[in-house]
Protein backbone atom coordinates (compact mmCIF):
# COMPACT_ATOMS: atom_id res chain seq x y z
CA UNK A 1 0.00 0.00 0.00
CA UNK A 2 1.21 3.48 -0.76
CA UNK A 3 1.02 6.49 1.52
CA UNK A 4 -1.98 8.01 -0.26
CA UNK A 5 -4.00 4.84 0.21
CA UNK A 6 -6.58 4.64 2.97
CA UNK A 7 -5.64 1.93 5.49
CA UNK A 8 -8.06 -0.99 5.26
CA UNK A 9 -8.68 -3.17 8.31
CA UNK A 10 -10.80 -6.24 8.71
CA UNK A 11 -11.83 -8.28 11.67
CA UNK A 12 -12.17 -11.85 10.50
CA UNK A 13 -14.76 -13.96 12.32
CA UNK A 14 -13.72 -17.27 10.63
CA UNK A 15 -17.25 -18.00 9.41
CA UNK A 16 -16.79 -18.14 5.66
CA UNK A 17 -15.39 -20.61 3.17
CA UNK A 18 -11.64 -19.83 3.11
CA UNK A 19 -11.55 -20.44 -0.66
CA UNK A 20 -14.19 -17.73 -1.24
CA UNK A 21 -13.03 -15.28 1.43
CA UNK A 22 -12.27 -11.94 -0.20
CA UNK A 23 -10.99 -10.47 3.08
CA UNK A 24 -8.28 -13.09 3.54
CA UNK A 25 -7.23 -12.68 -0.08
CA UNK A 26 -6.85 -8.92 0.41
CA UNK A 27 -4.71 -9.57 3.51
CA UNK A 28 -2.62 -12.11 1.61
CA UNK A 29 -1.78 -9.44 -0.98
CA UNK A 30 -1.14 -6.90 1.82
CA UNK A 31 -4.04 -4.73 0.63
CA UNK A 32 -5.77 -4.92 4.03
CA UNK A 33 -4.73 -5.55 7.62
CA UNK A 34 -6.29 -8.69 9.10
CA UNK A 35 -7.18 -8.53 12.81
CA UNK A 36 -8.11 -11.55 14.89
CA UNK A 37 -9.07 -9.58 17.99
CA UNK A 38 -11.37 -6.58 18.24
CA UNK A 39 -9.13 -4.59 20.58
CA UNK A 40 -6.50 -4.28 17.83
CA UNK A 41 -8.81 -2.32 15.53
CA UNK A 42 -7.87 1.37 15.22
CA UNK A 43 -10.17 3.60 17.27
CA UNK A 44 -11.77 6.47 15.39
CA UNK A 45 -11.76 4.55 12.09
CA UNK A 46 -14.85 4.26 9.91
CA UNK A 47 -16.59 0.97 10.62
CA UNK A 48 -18.83 -0.16 7.77
CA UNK A 49 -21.89 -1.34 9.65
CA UNK A 50 -25.08 -2.18 7.72
CA UNK A 51 -27.13 -1.26 10.80
CA UNK A 52 -25.52 2.16 11.35
CA UNK A 53 -27.80 5.18 11.63
CA UNK A 54 -25.68 7.31 9.29
CA UNK A 55 -24.68 6.66 5.67
CA UNK A 56 -21.07 6.91 4.54
CA UNK A 57 -20.42 10.13 2.63
CA UNK A 58 -17.47 12.09 1.25
CA UNK A 59 -17.73 14.30 4.36
CA UNK A 60 -16.52 11.47 6.62
CA UNK A 61 -13.03 11.58 8.09
CA UNK A 62 -11.22 8.44 7.01
CA UNK A 63 -7.75 9.31 8.32
CA UNK A 64 -7.81 6.38 10.77
CA UNK A 65 -8.85 3.94 8.06
CA UNK A 66 -11.84 1.82 7.14
CA UNK A 67 -12.89 -1.34 8.99
CA UNK A 68 -15.02 -4.20 7.70
CA UNK A 69 -16.23 -7.15 9.74
CA UNK A 70 -15.73 -10.27 7.66
CA UNK A 71 -18.47 -12.65 8.78
CA UNK A 72 -21.32 -14.70 7.38
CA UNK A 73 -24.44 -12.72 6.38
CA UNK A 74 -26.42 -15.15 8.56
CA UNK A 75 -24.53 -13.82 11.61
CA UNK A 76 -24.70 -10.08 10.91
CA UNK A 77 -27.63 -9.29 13.21
CA UNK A 78 -25.96 -11.15 16.09
CA UNK A 79 -22.38 -9.92 15.68
CA UNK A 80 -22.65 -6.27 14.61
CA UNK A 81 -24.47 -5.06 17.75
CA UNK A 82 -21.56 -6.40 19.85
CA UNK A 83 -19.30 -3.89 18.10
CA UNK A 84 -21.36 -0.86 19.13
CA UNK A 85 -19.21 -0.44 22.23
CA UNK A 86 -16.03 0.14 20.21
CA UNK A 87 -14.97 3.73 19.60
CA UNK A 88 -15.50 3.69 15.86
CA UNK A 89 -17.36 5.86 13.40
CA UNK A 90 -20.23 3.56 12.38
CA UNK A 91 -21.42 4.16 8.81
CA UNK A 92 -23.72 2.23 6.49
CA UNK A 93 -23.07 1.85 2.81
CA UNK A 94 -25.91 3.04 0.57
CA UNK A 95 -27.83 0.88 -1.89
CA UNK A 96 -25.51 -1.12 -4.14
CA UNK A 97 -25.72 -4.49 -5.88
CA UNK A 98 -23.36 -7.37 -5.11
CA UNK A 99 -21.26 -8.73 -7.97
CA UNK A 100 -19.65 -11.61 -6.06
CA UNK A 101 -20.64 -15.11 -7.25
CA UNK A 102 -22.42 -15.98 -3.97
CA UNK A 103 -24.79 -12.97 -3.85
CA UNK A 104 -24.71 -11.65 -7.42
CA UNK A 105 -27.35 -8.99 -8.05
CA UNK A 106 -28.58 -8.89 -4.45
CA UNK A 107 -28.84 -5.39 -2.97
CA UNK A 108 -26.80 -4.68 0.17
CA UNK A 109 -25.26 -8.22 0.25
CA UNK A 110 -21.72 -7.07 -0.48
CA UNK A 111 -18.66 -9.13 0.25
CA UNK A 112 -15.68 -7.67 2.09
CA UNK A 113 -13.81 -6.48 -1.01
CA UNK A 114 -17.00 -4.95 -2.42
CA UNK A 115 -17.68 -3.08 0.82
CA UNK A 116 -14.13 -1.72 0.89
CA UNK A 117 -14.28 -0.79 -2.81
CA UNK A 118 -17.63 0.98 -2.39
CA UNK A 119 -16.34 2.99 0.56
CA UNK A 120 -13.13 3.89 -1.26
CA UNK A 121 -15.05 4.99 -4.34
CA UNK A 122 -17.45 7.14 -2.33
CA UNK A 123 -14.48 8.70 -0.50
CA UNK A 124 -12.87 9.52 -3.89
CA UNK A 125 -10.16 6.88 -3.74
CA UNK A 126 -11.28 5.28 -6.99
CA UNK A 127 -7.84 3.98 -7.97
CA UNK A 128 -7.50 2.10 -4.69
CA UNK A 129 -11.01 0.68 -5.19
CA UNK A 130 -10.02 -0.60 -8.63
CA UNK A 131 -6.73 -1.99 -7.31
CA UNK A 132 -8.39 -4.17 -4.69
CA UNK A 133 -11.15 -5.32 -7.06
CA UNK A 134 -8.54 -6.32 -9.67
CA UNK A 135 -7.54 -9.24 -7.45
CA UNK A 136 -10.86 -10.93 -8.30
CA UNK A 137 -11.92 -12.05 -11.77
CA UNK A 138 -15.42 -10.69 -11.15
CA UNK A 139 -14.18 -7.48 -9.46
CA UNK A 140 -14.66 -5.20 -12.48
CA UNK A 141 -18.31 -6.31 -12.59
CA UNK A 142 -18.93 -4.65 -9.22
CA UNK A 143 -17.97 -1.25 -10.61
CA UNK A 144 -19.88 -1.87 -13.86
CA UNK A 145 -23.07 -2.78 -11.96
CA UNK A 146 -22.80 0.18 -9.59
CA UNK A 147 -20.99 2.91 -11.54
CA UNK A 148 -23.98 5.29 -11.73
CA UNK A 149 -24.93 5.19 -8.03
CA UNK A 150 -21.27 5.21 -6.92
CA UNK A 151 -20.56 8.30 -9.03
CA UNK A 152 -23.62 10.01 -7.56
CA UNK A 153 -22.77 9.05 -3.95
CA UNK A 154 -19.19 10.29 -4.40
CA UNK A 155 -20.53 13.76 -5.31
CA UNK A 156 -22.81 14.06 -2.28
CA UNK A 157 -21.89 16.64 0.36
CA UNK A 158 -23.07 14.67 3.37
CA UNK A 159 -24.88 11.60 4.67
CA UNK A 160 -28.33 13.12 4.13
CA UNK A 161 -27.59 13.72 0.45
CA UNK A 162 -26.33 10.13 0.09
CA UNK A 163 -29.63 8.84 1.51
CA UNK A 164 -31.62 11.10 -0.84
CA UNK A 165 -29.58 9.85 -3.82
CA UNK A 166 -30.02 6.27 -2.66
CA UNK A 167 -33.80 6.67 -2.84
CA UNK A 168 -33.46 7.37 -6.59
CA UNK A 169 -31.80 3.98 -7.15
CA UNK A 170 -34.03 1.82 -4.99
Amino acid sequence: MTDNYIPLHLYHANQCDPKKCTGKKLAKFKLAHLHKTLNKLPSGAIFLNPMAQQALSPADNYNRGIIVLDCSWEEVERIFPMLQRLRLEHRALPYLLAANPVNFGKPFKLGTVEAFAAALYILDHKKQAEDILNKFKWGHTFLELNREPLDAYSKARNSKEVVNIQDEFM
